[in-house]
């Protein structure tokens, strides 16, 4: 079956991280994930504890160790990615945590030196839409004028019921705010999204998808909920208080999110990594390239495309 998408260098149905980065850059360009030792507003005490439900002691569990300094996280990443990718570009990325919540003049301090870094193309952020203060803007709006600067922000649901349960410490209307201060300021944004949180029906999950395509996002992330020991989601989960996704049921939802996108919108990620140590449910998501697979095949046998059912 012909494959009529026009962003796709491997066949795909949406438009893939890696087929934005190779037109861009024209070459392999690798995400370096680094952890600059910051904490966020809902486990410090300052909006609340205990961080979101999901997390293993906060966000970026694949990030670098934060006792080691930013450039020793980020060169030995880079030695390790150059073997395998000859002639590849980088891109640096604060990922663990709220990496927004600290004043400009630290920010700084964490981002240029990793900038300076040979063959680095640009520099991604992922923070909390609460947590841009005026000086965090300024500083951004300059990066963003010397860079290819990306700021990414965890919404994971526009329902603040939900929100509320997973603890999210702010609202649908927090980031719709920040994301408004981002945009107008011309700095490209990156929204998560999360499908099966506790309490979420299908229609609920499409819902957020649907409202975030119509801000088109430079980017989206689509997550699976993972749970994770140790986490109170995993408490709840034990107790019997929801189930996790099957592996159909995850694949035909995103293929239905991914529908309700702009051909334009770039979708980062149509899955989440969880630690084969640290993963209590749902274990078909250990098998990634499989659920990837299931989505490309979902997508050919529907003849179905991002953007299909977009709204503008």
């Amino acid at each position: 079956m012909e494959n009529k998408f026009p962003y796709t260098l491997d066949n795909k149905r949406y438009h893939t991280w890696n087929y934005h980065l190779q037109n861009k850059f024209g070459c392999k360009v690798c995400k370096v994930a680094l952890n600059g030792g910051f904490t966020c507003p809902n486990i410090d005490g300052s909006k609340g504890k205990g961080g979101c439900i999901y997390c293993l002691g906060g966000s970026g569990e694949f990030a670098g160790d934060a006792s080691h300094t930013v450039l020793t996280q980020f060169d030995e990443v880079k030695e390790r990615m150059s073997r395998k990718w000859s002639g590849a570009k980088y891109m640096p990325y604060f990922q663990a945590n709220t990496n927004t919540y600290a004043p400009a003049s630290r920010l700084r301090e964490l981002f240029e030196p990793v900038l300076a870094r040979e063959n680095v193309v640009g520099l991604s952020v992922a923070t909390r839409a609460d947590c841009l203060e005026n000086d965090v803007l300024e500083y951004l709006s300059e990066l963003n004028s010397r860079t290819y600067l990306i700021v990414e922000l965890g919404l994971q649901t526009v329902h603040d019921v939900t929100g509320a349960l997973i603890n999210r410490c702010h609202t649908y209307a927090d980031f719709l705010d920040g994301y408004g201060k981002l945009r107008e300021r011309g700095i490209n944004v990156c929204v998560h999204l999360i499908d099966g949180l506790p309490g979420e029906t299908r229609e609920m999950m499409l819902e957020s998808a649907e409202k975030v395509a119509r801000l088109e996002p430079h980017c989206v992330k689509l997550h699976l909920l993972h749970v994770l020991k140790g986490t109170r989601l995993a408490e709840m989960y034990e107790r019997g208080e929801f189930e996790t996704m099957t592996l159909d049921e995850y694949v035909s939802t995103i293929v239905d999110q991914l529908e309700l996108f702009s051909p334009e919108t770039i979708i980062q990620r149509v899955t989440g990594d969880g630690g084969w140590n640290t993963l209590i449910a749902p274990k078909w998501s250990l098998k990634k390239f499989v659920v990837m697979n299931e989505i490309d095949k979902l997508m050919v046998k529907k003849d179905t495309y991002q953007g299909v059912k977009y709204i503008k």
